[in-house]
This record gives structure tokens, sequence and C-alpha cells, in this order.
């Protein structure tokens, strides 16, 4: 299934962890390699990846928790699918990289498939304060657990 999504690594001092993502590997559960992003000095402090497949993206936050960030702090991975209204936020907190609610944003799940053929659905991530209409939210139990990152 197409769907498009952009994702941005921030984090300082990062370059030898980043270096393997930005070669292609038949072995990792995700596709892609990232781009580095240099500054007006040269220095790479992000790194840019464009998926195209939603199978394409599948274990790419667990396989970033893996690395040995040398700071993990300053770590930031933002996350935007084709249906979202802005990037979203992800953060290590306890060893974790979670989402980081943004003000005035709010992430809309649809209800979870009726089997795991379906990829996971990573929702939509919509702002609120453009005196849009939004979808209804799902109920927390009728969402689907797996995640699509």
């Amino acid at each position: 299934m197409s769907r498009d999504a952009e994702v941005i690594v921030l984090a300082r001092w990062s370059n030898e962890v980043m270096e393997p993502l930005t070669q292609d590997d038949p072995e990792r559960t995700w596709r892609g390699r990232f781009v580095p992003i240099a500054g007006h000095w040269g220095y790479e402090f992000g790194w840019a990846l464009e998926l195209e497949k939603m199978r394409a993206r599948k274990g790419l936050l667990r396989h970033l928790e893996s690395l040995p960030w040398p700071h993990p702090h300053t770590v930031q991975v933002l996350l935007r699918d084709q249906d979202d209204d802005c990037f979203g936020l992800w953060m290590f907190q306890e060893g974790r990289l979670v989402e980081v609610t943004i003000p005035r944003t709010e992430r809309f799940h649809q209800p979870a498939p009726p089997n795991e053929d379906f990829e996971p659905d990573p929702g939509m991530l919509l702002r609120t304060d453009q005196n849009t209409a939004l979808p209804e939210q799902t109920p927390e139990a009728r969402r689907d657990t797996r995640s699509p990152w």
C-alpha cells in the first residue's frame, strides 16, 4: 500500500551512530536510507528519510531506540505521514521513543483493522486551531495497539 511519509532525526554528535543508516541494508525491517542535513558550516546535525510504502517503515522507531546514542536526551524524531497537518515529535522517555504532545494538535486514530493482515495505521496528526471540522476520535479500546513505525 502506498502512503508517503517523511522522517527527520535530529541528534547532537551522532554522525557515527547514523552513518550506517545512510546506507541501504536489506536486513533492516524498514526500507530506505537517511540523507545527512548539513548546516552552513558543513556540520551534520540531522538526517532525513522519505518513505513511500507503509511496509517500508515497520520497525523504524524500535531500530532508532536500539542505537547507542551518545546523548539520547538530544534525540528528536520528527514524523509526518501523508495525512498529517504537521510533523509529530518523538523523544526518548525512559529509554523509549514516545510521541510528545504538541499544543494545538491531536492524533486521530482509525478503529483497529479486523485482523493483522492489515498494516497498522498511524492515524492523523491534525491541527485543532484551524476552525475546521475534526473527525470523531476512536475510543482507545478500539484502536490498533501495534506501532506503524
